[in-house]
């Protein structure tokens, strides 16, 4: 049975864990706006990644669909 796995989900999640959701969330609304920025005042294509430099977005060369003949 999985009667063990609902007991899990009530443990209240800790400040910690607060923090960093909100953090995560103010970063995620971030690289919306920057992304929505990118793309309104160039003509390059921008994803949402994380990155070790503190980059909100990086510029990318988009992918091609191979033709099919």
């Amino acid at each position: 049975g999985g009667s063990q796995e609902s007991h899990i989900s009530l443990s209240r999640p800790s400040l910690k864990d607060f923090r960093d959701n909100a953090e995560q969330q103010h970063i995620a609304a971030q690289q919306k706006a920057a992304l929505q920025h990118a793309h309104t005042h160039s003509t390059g294509f921008f994803i949402t990644q994380d990155s070790s430099f503190g980059n909100l977005i990086l510029p990318v060369i988009p992918r091609l669909e191979p033709e099919t003949s």
